[in-house]
């Protein structure tokens, strides 16, 4: 290993990056695009959900549950029907989502110590949205429920119930879903950008017809990869700083873990995919080849198979083995563990030392390549 040559490999690639400025604004200001569209166009939170309320006893039993819907940030009451069309059109024009029935005899059976029942119509098209509304629905008509039986409880006086259970939700205390989607954004954005802009270079260079130039020097594999990437780490360490601040300070993401171990995380992730990009490049030699390869397989198992959005443990068990091979899975539960978390290497050793294994692994593969292209 000569670092004269690597440094020599590494000034050529600064030289071209710089002289075509608009790729590097390009490379420079993707990411921040991407993590402010994502972050604030994607969003799991449901709430305000369009309720519709149909009310037949006209009591003061029934205008206190409506008044429960009204007054829970979950719910938008949209207003009152009479007649069950008006419900089904409503719902079938996706004007409302959700709708409670109050039969007339809702306060006499509350009245005479009998079950009441209330009806809870729900569209089901989307059935991410359904089941938490269910969810927010019944845990609503719960505590309604619950209040009643402690106001008539022992002749009337009031009593809880007889166990109480006191929630805390521990990292994420308000459920944001931006939370934990700005986290995975990063890991994201840092797999597809530092694979795409590695995965032309040495492409180009046969398109050019300048690698058999570079050959012919006294270059080793090892020292042509580094040299290549060095330049592009330079632009996957601005991307990276970028989104963190963007993340910690536009969208105030908790950042409880250390810095360093994130920084640490971030360069061994960021060198990976460097060397992933490469090692495609040099397979296809092919600029156009090389960065649909790139695409296919970054952007599409980072998206999907990394716990970013889906949570892995809901996937067929086939798929669930396959994202073990995907290093986005590991770094996306390295940076929720560092941010929301504040965990660091004695929680997150295994998937710090995959990371290690996977950079190491494409490196040997990339200078592998190179040496029998020179061979």
């Amino acid at each position: 290993m000569n670092w004269r040559r690597t440094r020599a490999v590494a000034r050529k690639e600064c030289l071209h990056v710089l002289r075509d400025p608009r790729s590097l604004m390009i490379a420079l200001a993707l990411p921040a695009l991407l993590l402010l569209l994502f972050g604030y166009a994607l969003s799991l939170d449901v709430d305000r959900i369009p309720t519709l309320i149909y009310d037949s006893d006209q009591t003061s039993h029934s205008r206190e549950l409506i008044a429960r819907f009204e007054g829970s940030r979950f719910f938008e009451v949209l207003g009152s029907t009479d007649d069950y069309a008006s419900i089904e059109r409503r719902i079938d024009s996706g004007e409302c989502l959700l709708a409670v029935i109050i039969p007339d005899h809702f306060s006499a059976d509350l009245l005479r110590g009998k079950t009441a029942q209330i009806q809870i119509l729900i569209d089901g098209s989307d059935s991410n949205t359904a089941s938490i509304g269910r969810g927010y629905a019944e845990a609503l008509v719960g505590a309604y429920s619950l209040s009643l039986l402690s106001e008539t409880a022992a002749g009337g006086a009031v009593s809880g119930p007889p166990v109480e259970a006191q929630l805390r939700v521990w990292y994420n205390s308000e459920l944001e879903s931006r939370n934990y989607i700005v986290p995975g954004l990063l890991a994201v954005i840092l797999m597809i950008i530092a694979a795409l802009l590695t995965s032309l270079t040495i492409a180009r260079e046969w398109e050019m017809g300048t690698m058999e130039q570079l050959l012919s020097t006294p270059l080793r594999p090892a020292e042509l990869v580094l040299g290549k990437m060095s330049a592009y780490f330079v632009v996957g360490a601005v991307d990276t700083l970028t989104a963190v601040l963007i993340g910690v300070t536009l969208f105030e993401i908790p950042l409880r873990g250390s810095l360093l171990f994130l920084a640490l995380s971030c360069f061994i992730f960021l060198f990976g995919t460097l060397c992933w990009g490469i090692l495609l490049s040099a397979l296809t030699r092919n600029q156009l080849m090389a960065y649909q390869m790139g695409t296919v397989t970054t952007f599409l198992p980072a998206f999907l198979l990394s716990g970013f959005i889906y949570a892995i443990e809901d996937m067929p068990v086939p798929i669930q083995v396959f994202t073990h091979i995907v290093p986005a899975r590991y770094f996306v539960h390295i940076l929720k563990g560092i941010f929301l978390k504040g965990v660091g290497f004695e929680i997150l050793a295994a998937e710090l030392g995959f990371l290690i294994a996977f950079a190491a692994l494409v490196f040997f593969l990339a200078t592998r390549k190179l040496k029998q292209k020179i061979a």
